[in-house]
């Protein structure tokens, strides 16, 4: 395997270079850049680290450029960095570090290169390319994580409880870089995993949510999903989604173990989107089964309401992982409310009302529960999955139809509450919501065409039932 920079990358690791060696401070490209780069992986960021001060090695580097691009400082860490147009360069001092056990920040000091990588988590972050005059472009490798990346496995510097140990976050990093490159974690490694899982609970949910965040955007996220499960460590960071495991036989009927059932809808949908909050509706949208399963003699294993009770359970999950409690969040709640509504129309007679209604309530959201409820087809029944399919389809079909007939996609209702105020001369009242409410759902039924007129006329006639007349 050898290294091929772009141009740009090369020029600024020279800039760079000469930077350095007007400060007479060796320096070196180091960790996930140089990793990425032997993978042939894209790259938006390049770690420099230099026998030195980082912070006067990047204020040298930037006075090369004219104009002089800004940098920023940050004291606390000790580093310092500069944004260019297509690449951000972080530059630090080499260092040693050493940590209490009961956090995640080392004590500091400074150190050599060797000190350097000896702190990294895995050999394949390991690595380093000198830039001094003597030795440009060479390949610093002690722990061979060239042999590693080759073996396409994951292993530590150092023992591997030592640097577990050290930063327990290192842990979920071994699942994540797992996931991401396809990579095997080796046993050594994995066991020391499994033997200090409980030490994750020392580190920020923040932090921990940040790497299953970038397994979620991996190609195949259930490997990682799978990992954090056997690895132990998914007992401390999401339990409730460990819950999902198992599956139970009574009377001699079973039901699916709907932790793999989920893990293959994730996959499902991650091969026709890559939007992460469309993953995380897949990861919850039989989050409430366990909640909801009872056995019905006669009958089997029921889940009725799991998907009212899981959309529930969504904000508190989202606040427990500290994901953003935004538009995000409503759209997966959502997806979950209703994931059931559109294969159970591939069940019946697909009526215009049923499916106005599903267009109003799922509204610009209708395409990603779509894809959300196809990826939920799992049966191993190929039969059964071919005429769910071809249901499913019909029932697209049948959505376009009617959203160009009858436009209720994100439908707001012809007549305004405003307007029935100053028609019936009342004030905001129950009478008010009762005449909305029925002119929506005369509407949705199709009693009444999507307009003004047909939506005015209907408003007189239900107005007076309840004794409600024009005021003149």
């Amino acid at each position: 395997m050898s290294i091929q920079f772009t141009d740009k990358e090369l020029a600024l690791l020279k800039v760079v270079a000469k930077a350095a060696a007007a400060l007479n401070t060796p320096a070196f490209a180091v960790g996930g850049f140089v990793r990425d780069k032997i993978l042939n992986r894209p790259t938006k960021d390049i770690d420099i680290v230099c026998l030195g001060d980082g912070m006067q090695l990047a204020n040298e580097v930037a006075k090369q450029f004219h104009p002089m691009p800004p940098v920023s400082i940050f004291k606390t860490f000790g580093t310092a960095q500069i944004k260019f147009p297509v690449v951000e360069v972080e530059f630090v001092g080499a260092r040693k570090e050493s940590y209490a056990r009961d956090s995640r920040k080392p004590s500091v000091s400074a150190g050599t290169i060797e000190d350097d990588q000896n702190r990294r988590d895995f050999t394949i972050n390991a690595l380093a390319i000198d830039l001094s005059d003597a030795h440009f472009g060479q390949l610093v490798d002690p722990f061979n994580g060239m042999d590693d990346i080759a073996a396409k496995i994951l292993k530590t510097p150092l023992a591997p409880e030592q640097t577990f140990d050290d930063d327990p976050l290192r842990m979920m990093r071994a699942i994540r870089f797992a996931t991401q490159l396809n990579f095997t974690i080796t046993p050594e490694t994995f066991s020391a995993i499994q033997k200090m899982a409980e030490r994750i609970r020392i580190v920020s949910q923040e932090r921990v949510t940040d790497e299953l965040q970038k397994i979620m955007m991996t190609p195949i996220p259930s490997k990682g999903w799978y990992l954090l499960k056997e690895a132990g460590l998914l007992q401390y960071i999401f339990p409730t989604f460990l819950q999902l495991e198992g599956a139970e036989t009574l009377d001699g009927i079973g039901h699916k173990d709907n932790f793999s059932h989920t893990l293959q809808v994730l996959d499902n949908v991650a091969a026709n989107s890559n939007d992460i909050w469309l993953r995380w509706a897949a990861v919850l949208h039989d989050i409430a089964k366990p909640k909801t399963k009872k056995f019905e003699k006669g009958f089997g294993w029921t889940f009725h309401g799991h998907e009212v009770v899981g959309a529930r359970m969504v904000p508190k999950i989202f606040t427990q992982l500290k994901l953003p409690l935004n538009e995000h969040m409503k759209m997966v709640q959502k997806l979950v409310a209703l994931h059931l509504r559109p294969i159970s129309l591939t069940k019946e007679i697909v009526t215009d009302s049923a499916v106005r209604r599903l267009l109003f309530d799922a509204g610009d959201d209708i395409d990603n529960l779509m894809i959300l409820c196809s990826a939920d087809i799992t049966s191993k029944n190929q039969v059964k999955v071919k005429r769910y399919l071809q249901g499913f389809e019909y029932v697209k079909q049948r959505l376009v139809e009617v959203e160009e007939k009858d436009k209720v996609r994100n439908w707001q209702p012809p007549i305004s509450g405003e307007l029935i105020m100053e028609l019936f001369h009342i004030t905001p009242s129950r009478e008010v919501g009762i005449i909305k409410d029925a002119i929506r759902e005369a509407i949705l039924d199709g009693v009444i065409t999507n307009d003004y007129d047909s939506a005015y006329a209907f408003m007189i006639q239900e107005a007076a039932k309840i004794g409600l007349t024009p005021f003149k």
